[in-house]
């Protein structure tokens, strides 16, 4: 039996896995802004806690892990799940929106993890799951600000794995593609007030294409939770977890990319190390 602490826990991936893992029988500090909207959607059990965390809030991040430790002993697995996105050119993006982005999607995540962190210490033993995106490792037209914080994520994931390992904590970021949750609603996905014309073949195309494809996105979000409990149970976990075909065959490509760019400047890119004969002599 684990003790998981999910973040955004009340819709969506986080009310999703939430769910299995008291299904399967651990122990879930689930937490949300409004936490009475856990409880309307998971319901009164005697595995679950559900608790108020804005996760840019510091206090009240300590508060859910002394909460969970309380009553359930400790914390084996957080899911730093929360977050929303941002649709829109970088250059229409406002500097509160892009500020507001970073909070929850970077602060927030930083803010939750550093307050988990000591009682994992203390245990010498947990897993952090950081959710990112498929965005989180190729960036595209009209999702530049959220690419931005996802990348974040993932560069604060590989760190986190090397910092962790010898200490017995695990640390994975996980990449979901499109999938079939209300991440394109209004719930989740704030939308650049201003328009500019000269990106209507970028990302215009993108604002016009993402109500299209709301909620028929190929991958199906109850596979994806059934996979996030059971990687919690995964043995030696990869740093780096892709999910979905359209994840794969976007890092794929992203791949073959930086394949041909390194062919063709390879010669350029090694020209500013310094001559053989001039090193030795440094």
């Amino acid at each position: 039996m684990k003790t998981w602490l999910i973040t955004g826990a009340s819709r969506g991936f986080g009310a999703r896995i939430a769910q299995l893992a008291l299904e399967g029988g651990d122990n879930v500090v689930a937490t949300a802004r409004n936490a009475t909207l856990i409880t309307d959607k998971l319901g009164e059990r005697s595995n679950l806690l559900a608790v108020p965390l804005d996760v840019t809030n510091a206090d009240q991040a300590r508060q859910a892990v002394k909460a969970g430790v309380e009553r359930f002993g400790g914390i084996n697995v957080l899911l730093n799940n929360a977050g929303f996105g941002l649709l829109g050119a970088v250059e229409e993006a406002s500097a509160e929106e892009v500020e507001r982005l970073y909070r929850t999607n970077v602060f927030g995540l930083l803010t939750v993890t550093r307050a988990v962190l000591p009682q994992m210490r203390k245990q010498k033993s947990g897993r952090i799951l950081n959710i990112s995106s498929i965005g989180g490792y190729r960036a595209a037209a009209g999702f530049g600000v959220y690419c931005s914080t996802k990348f974040a994520v993932e560069g604060l994931s590989e760190a986190l794995h090397a910092e962790l390992a010898p200490l017995g904590i695990h640390v994975s970021v996980i990449e979901p593609g499109y999938f079939r949750t209300d991440f394109l609603d209004s719930s989740s996905l704030s939308i650049s007030t201003v328009r500019i014309s000269d990106y209507d073949q970028t990302a215009g195309v993108v604002r016009e294409r993402a109500s299209s494809l709301n909620h028929s996105q190929p991958g199906d979000p109850e596979k994806f939770a059934k996979l996030v409990v059971e990687f919690s149970n995964a043995v030696d976990p990869p740093v780096r977890m892709p999910v979905g075909s359209d994840t794969i065959a976007a890092i794929v490509a992203k791949h073959d990319s930086d394949a041909r760019i390194i062919s063709k400047w390879r010669h350029v890119s090694i020209s500013t190390d310094f001559d053989a004969s001039s090193a030795e002599t440094v």
